[in-house]
């Protein structure tokens, strides 16, 4: 075989083919040590034939391997074979895996200059000004979170020497885009919540002065800064000036001082209107910013009281809405007139008192009212009078009264005192549901059934009475009920259960269904 002289890269189809057949040692128990190193030789020289062994790595074999060799067009199979490759398998190997490594390190990076070199920043106009602004960009993200992560694992690899100064630099690019992106849009989202309030909003910068003109010196350096960034579109360019983020974090600290100064005013306005904590700060801002317009604030009513939907506002003769309340609407429409007309002019947090005021002020005014007329009329009738809410009340308060009466009866002798008041339960109770089955508009219908709902718990509370024989009104029985009572010199109804005694609200709860009462509910 030493004689004969052929050239390695034609030879090396053959050493392939002998590798395989020949792979084990035990094909060579027959074979001296010298046709064994000879075959030894020759896949070393068929692996460092791999295509990711290069000129980079040319100088470095000769002084793995200890010899002094150059390849020529004159080298033959002996001159290879008497470099004794087999001596040096596991260097050999070392070489081809490390270049192998470094190739995909090359692919890696080549992959990251074609990747960013064409990656730019999409931009949006500003809705009320019109700047431009950067687009918040899902794809963007994703690569320069996947990217990062490619860069760190090429950070731990053991054969990254070659490449460091390469790696380290886009590591060091991509780290910078990923914090200046993430501050970017944090100052954008925060400039473009304040702008309106600050910019747009009289009410605000009347309040806020100082901080309205530390806002207007915010507005200049934001908006210079994004004009500058639409010069340069590519995201690495443009992320990469020197001083950028120094200046972005300073515009966030700036902004931070407005941002609290805004959350001082709006506390401020909590405290004189605690509903206001019922709002979010944008929902607030944005009654604030109308506070004078009544109309344009009642849309917000809905977030500040349980069922007040909106007013009704006394018109002008040109037929104009004044600042003038004369009553409220439920979100189920249900309409209650004003015991008296409600002021709503001046700052927005006063008015709004006033009309919980004229809120509270009328029911309190309608429940006793409805008491006195109670028996002037049956009760299918009396209900149509009055709002549901006043009715259901008043009916609640008749109950608790007339079993208090009931009791007095029992003790004067009257055995049947608590069944005849049963007895009427009933009748009254099949009177309502009469008018159920008749028409009734909408409202109505829900006022019947909310009144039939609890009469329903009135009438088997009085029958549990009846069957235990319960003659006190101190019994625990009846003193485990929740029940309504008007007291006539502190013109206040309370609700009552066992020694726990709670002043009714008169928050206006609509036209609005209760849950069927259960020993559960």
């Amino acid at each position: 075989v030493e004689q004969v002289d052929i050239d390695c890269k034609k030879f090396s189809k053959d050493i392939r083919s002998l590798d395989k057949e020949m792979r084990s040692w035990d094909a060579f128990t027959g074979l001296d040590n010298s046709v064994k190193n000879m075959i030894t030789s020759l896949h070393a020289m068929n692996e460092l034939q791999n295509p990711a062994i290069r000129d980079l790595h040319a100088p470095t074999v000769p002084l793995l391997l200890q010899v002094n060799f150059t390849m020529s067009e004159d080298t033959t199979l002996a001159d290879l074979l008497q470099l004794n490759l087999h001596k040096f398998e596991d260097e050999v190997r070392g070489i081809v895996d490390k270049a192998m490594k470094e190739l995909g390190m090359e692919k890696v990076l080549n992959t990251l200059d074609i990747t960013w070199a064409t990656m730019r920043f999409e931009h949006e106009p500003h809705a009320r000004t019109g700047i431009v602004l950067l687009k918040s960009d899902e794809t963007l993200i994703e690569m320069l979170e996947d990217n990062q992560v490619q860069l760190q694992n090429l950070m731990t690899s053991k054969y990254l020497a070659f490449f460091l100064q390469e790696v380290s630099a886009w590591q060091q690019k991509l780290s910078t885009a990923d914090s200046i992106i993430s501050i970017w849009f944090e100052v954008q989202r925060t400039w473009s919540h304040l702008e309106s309030i600050f910019i747009s909003s009289e009410d605000i910068r009347s309040q806020l002065p100082e901080d309205s003109k530390h806002f207007d010196s915010i507005d200049q350096d934001f908006k210079k800064l994004m004009a500058d960034a639409v010069k340069t579109p590519n995201v690495i360019e443009a992320t990469n000036k020197p001083g950028l983020y120094d200046k972005l974090e300073a515009l966030q600290k700036r902004l931070a001082l407005c941002e609290k100064a805004l959350a001082e005013y709006l506390e401020t306005k909590r405290l004189a209107f605690p509903r206001f904590y019922f709002v979010s700060s944008a929902d607030l801002l944005d009654i604030l910013s109308h506070g004078n317009e009544p109309v344009e604030v009642s849309r917000h009513l809905p977030k500040l009281f349980d069922s007040l939907a909106k007013l009704k506002f006394k018109m002008s003769p040109d037929k104009k809405p004044l600042k003038v309340g004369l009553g409220m609407f439920s979100m189920d429409e249900e309409y209650v007139p004003l015991d008296a007309d409600c002021d709503l002019s001046g700052q927005v947090e006063v008015w709004l008192n006033r009309v919980l005021v004229s809120m509270r002020s009328t029911l309190r005014c309608l429940i006793p009212e409805a008491m006195v007329t109670y028996e002037e009329k049956p009760r299918e009738q009396w209900v149509f009078d009055y709002p549901a809410q006043v009715a259901l009340t008043c009916t609640q308060i008749w109950w608790t009264t007339e079993v208090g009466i009931a009791f007095s009866r029992l003790e004067e002798g009257y055995e049947n005192a608590m069944r005849d008041y049963n007895k009427k339960q009933i009748s009254q109770l099949n009177a309502l549901i009469s008018l159920l089955i008749g028409n009734l508009t909408a409202g109505d219908r829900m006022k019947i059934m909310t009144i039939c709902t609890i009469d329903v718990h009135a009438r088997d509370v009085v029958a549990k009475m009846i069957l235990a024989k319960v003659e006190s009104a101190q019994a625990f029985t009846w003193q485990s009920q929740l029940r309504h009572r008007w007291d006539e010199g502190k013109r206040h109804c309370y609700t009552n259960i066992c020694d726990a005694q709670f002043q009714y609200s008169y928050e206006y709860l609509g036209n609005t269904p209760r849950l069927v009462i259960t020993p559960l509910t």
